[in-house]
C-alpha cells in the first residue's frame, strides 16, 4: 500500500484481451493504493483473503487519515498468481464491503498496464506491505 496526496493514471495497454475497453484516465487526491497481487493459493480460501485485504485497506487508510482506497491489481509482482476471474472478483468484492464501511471505494482498469503519476509523502505510514497468507 502506498498513500498519495496525488495518484494518476491512464490505460497504456491492454494485458488481458478479455478486458472491457478502456482509455479513460482517472485522479485521486488523498489516496490509500492497494497494490494487490493475488496468488494462486488465495484461491483456496477467498473470504478469508478478501476479509484480510480489506481489514489491512482500512487500517493503512485510517493510519493516513483517508476514506478513499484505490485498488489496482499489480498481478506481476510474484510467480504464483491467481486466475484474473478470480482476481478481478475479489477486488469487486473488496469495494463492495469498502464501500458499505464508509470509504470511497475506485478501482484502476483491470487488465491493463497503466501509465501512472504520483505525489507521495515521504512519511513510514504511506508505506506499508502486508502479506495476507503470512499469520492471521
Amino acid at each position: 500500500m502506498i498513500f498519495c496526496d496525488r495518484f494518476a493514471w491512464r490505460p497504456a495497454h491492454k494485458s488481458l484481451s478479455e478486458a472491457p475497453d478502456s482509455n479513460e484516465p482517472g485522479e485521486l487526491t488523498r489516496v490509500l493504493v492497494g497494490l494487490i497481487h493475488a496468488e494462486a493459493v488465495d484461491q483456496d480460501d477467498p473470504a478469508r483473503v478478501e476479509k484480510k485485504l480489506v481489514k489491512n485497506l482500512k487500517w493503512g487508510a485510517r493510519k493516513n487519515d483517508s476514506r478513499t482506497i484505490l485498488l489496482h491489481s499489480f498481478s506481476h509482482l510474484a510467480a504464483s498468481k491467481a486466475d484474473a476471474d478470480f482476481t478481478a472478483a475479489l477486488l469487486e468484492r473488496s469495494a463492495r464491503r469498502l464501500e458499505a464501511a464508509g470509504y470511497q471505494a475506485v478501482q484502476t482498469p483491470f487488465g491493463y498496464f497503466l501509465d501512472l503519476d504520483l505525489q507521495a509523502p515521504g512519511r513510514s505510514t504511506a508505506r506499508i506491505f502486508v502479506d495476507i497468507q503470512s499469520g492471521d
